[in-house]
């Protein structure tokens, strides 16, 4: 595997640090793309009209601080920009954001801060000012080393701008991850296996590989209702999904998550909050957090529409459209999907806090089929590779 290793650049901004233990994550949503893809269920918007850039920075800007304000004096261990193609926001916005999030909360000494980024050569041509305004990972969505599947997928770049930002995002931080998605139509296992062995050859340490699912309302559900589209049935989904565990394994680069491989120490912090059920705010249009505030468990939403979302945080300083106490079995539910995606698998002494046990017969039953391994010593619980396959089902089971 190709790593290249950068050193800090000019001008490069830091922030004050702390070691303190705890941290919360930071989203930022950026809701718009150039184009959107028909697999796509993602909050994202192609704009009609130009982007008010002056605004929207102004309006994020509003709104981390009133989530500052919910959830005060606490330290940040990692800030996530995602979308929509946040490569597309002006580098000063990003930088703004940077800047009011480390004077409105205090950054750990390791905060990782990601942008997501499509690899046209006109957004790769702002790593190196990203990089300055203080990002320190990115996030390629590549989706395919292949020209066919860039076309049926409804991707804008070619392979090679697809390899070239690669090889740049490496020039200019130390972290970076691309993804790929596979199970796609018409797909053979023997096309699969010489795509990802390309794809570990130009990865730097971190890999989401991700199967193609059908969401509704897609052009891709639409599609595959009519018998336009037909996906590998679930055994072609299993040899895919295996020979991918082979692959990533051989190279060192093993899942930590069911779509997520990496080698040791690369893993996503960001993600890794979530999976492990710890506390996030989010910011723009459609974002969502997980809080602990006054000792309930609380589920933060924003207004979806962009436009609606603007007018709100410009009339009450916050997009917020919900904010629900999280009910103690709902909390079960999030802990159980979460955690046992992660192959470390879950404590379950938080879900006995609960008041939450697995029933015996049903952890028989499930370790029985080998679907889950439970470490009575430890009080741990994970999903096998066999178990992670159904997941849904055998969370279905455990909560039942």
């Amino acid at each position: 595997m190709g790593a290249v290793r950068s050193q800090s650049l000019p001008g490069q901004k830091t922030f004050r640090r702390t070691p303190e233990q705890d941290p919360i994550g930071v989203y930022i949503h950026w809701p718009f793309c150039l184009s959107k893809c028909p697999y796509c269920d993602f909050n994202s918007h192609i704009a009609l009209e130009p982007i008010d850039h002056d605004g929207f920075r102004q309006a994020l800007l509003a709104e981390l601080s009133h989530m500052a304000a919910l959830a005060p004096k606490r330290q940040v261990g990692s800030i996530f920009f995602g979308g929509g193609t946040p490569s597309l926001m002006p580098v000063q916005t990003v930088a703004a954001l940077l800047d009011h999030i480390a004077a409105l909360w205090t950054l750990q000494a390791d905060v990782e801060i990601t942008l997501e980024a499509n690899p046209t050569s006109v957004e790769a041509g702002k790593f190196k000012a990203l990089r300055q305004a203080g990002v320190n990972r990115v996030s390629l969505g590549v989706q395919a080393l292949s020209s066919s599947a860039l076309r049926a997928l409804g991707r804008t770049h070619s392979v090679e701008e697809a390899e070239a930002a690669i090889a740049i995002a490496q020039a200019h931080f130390d972290r970076m991850s691309f993804d790929l998605i596979y199970t796609r139509p018409k797909q053979s296992l023997t096309a699969w296996r010489q795509e990802l062995k390309q794809g570990l050859d130009l990865a730097a340490g971190h890999l989401s590989l991700y199967q193609l699912t059908i969401e509704p309302g897609t052009p891709f559900a639409r599609w595959h209702a009519a018998g336009r589209l037909v996906l590998p049935d679930e055994d072609q989904a299993a040899a895919f999904y295996e020979l991918t565990q082979e692959l990533c394994e051989a190279v060192g680069m093993p899942a930590y998550e069911i779509s997520n491989h990496a080698i040791r120490g690369e893993e996503a912090r960001h993600n890794l909050n979530y999976w492990r059920y710890g506390e996030y705010v989010g910011v723009g249009p459609g974002a969502h957090g997980r809080l602990n505030l006054n000792g309930a468990r609380v589920a933060l939403a924003t207004y979806r529409d962009p436009a609606a979302w603007l007018e709100q945080v410009r009339q009450y300083g916050h997009g917020l459209v919900s904010r629900n106490p999280i009910t103690p079995s709902q909390q079960v539910e999030e802990r159980l999907l979460m955690g046992l995606r992660l192959i470390e698998g879950i404590d379950l002494a938080p879900l006995a806090q609960l008041g939450w046990r697995p029933a015996d017969d049903v952890l028989q039953m499930l370790t029985s089929a080998e679907l889950l391994q439970y470490d009575s010593e430890n009080s741990r619980l994970r999903a096998t590779r066999r178990g992670r396959l159904v997941l849904n089902s055998v969370i279905a089971e455990l909560v039942r």
